[in-house]
């Protein structure tokens, strides 16, 4: 964070930096100048680098192939795209799908370490039968592309219908985006059991407390078990392949209008 009573620490714009690289006076050094504003020399070379183009559209690409073929971990998918031409490496194609929150499905090893900081919750649903409407409901949050980005995609389903209850389309993944959308959803019914991973969306104190006080049980998936919250996941394939990969949305507002469109053309 910049300390306001620094001058070393203030940002100065791509003009300021020319006029000193390229200075009307040549009797001032760049040094000196430097100096005299207190400034590192160092910054004056510095470029501020945001995400790339072409991160970009490897993410969308990601993102598709995902998609049609979820057992795909970073090395297949690394393989998938210098077939296509890019020059990337496995440390980059790893590190855009853990941006996508995208792993590869397949039964494999518990080797992450609990969580400390957040409350767990066992997973109550292995060998249960889902034979009710409100028996079951459970969340997720996947990406949505936009022309220029991405933006994230809440959906509460019904398990035994496969009704999608509500919906949130956002640009940040703060909880309290996501508390609202969960009470909109309560208002409409109450399920027995609630169901999500241990994202710290649906580890947020004030989600969790919504649950309680309506005598929710809250189950959390198992952490490297991916068939967990499989309805959710063919959810998101349907969504992805029948309305997302079919348009370009311009922003956030226009995709959340197409999506709800969607959502109601899904469920009845």
């Amino acid at each position: 964070m910049n300390s306001i009573g620094s001058k070393k620490n203030l940002p100065f714009s791509t003009k300021v930096r020319r006029s000193l690289v390229e200075p009307e006076n040549k009797q001032i050094s760049v040094v000196r100048q430097c100096e005299l504003l207190g400034i590192n020399r160092s910054n004056l070379y510095y470029r501020e680098r945001g995400e790339r183009f072409e991160d970009t559209e490897l993410m969308r690409l990601l993102d598709e192939q995902y998609t049609k073929t979820p057992f795909y971990g970073y090395r297949r998918m690394t393989i998938y795209l210098q077939n296509l031409g890019y020059r990337v490496n496995h440390k980059r194609v790893l590190r855009l799908m853990k941006k996508l929150g995208l792993e590869a499905i397949y039964p494999k090893p518990n080797l992450s370490k609990p969580d400390k900081e957040h409350l767990r919750f066992p997973y109550f649903l292995r060998g249960v039968e889902i034979n009710r409407a409100d028996q079951v409901w459970a969340a997720d949050i996947t990406y949505i592309r936009l022309a220029g980005g991405f933006i994230y995609l809440l959906a509460i389903m019904d398990w035994h219908s496969r009704f999608v209850i509500e919906i949130e389309v956002s640009n940040t993944l703060e909880a309290g985006v996501f508390v609202e959308t969960l009470k909109r959803a309560l208002e409409k019914g109450r399920p027995e059991i609630f169901n999500s991973d241990q994202g710290s969306q649906f580890t947020a104190i004030e989600w969790l407390k919504i649950l309680q006080a309506n005598g929710v049980r809250i189950s959390m998936d198992g952490r490297g078990r991916c068939f967990d919250n499989i309805f959710v996941e063919r959810l998101w394939r349907s969504v992805k392949q029948e309305e997302v990969y079919l348009k370009e949305y311009l922003d956030v507002w226009e995709a959340e209008d197409s999506l709800r469109n969607y959502f109601d053309f899904y469920n009845f």
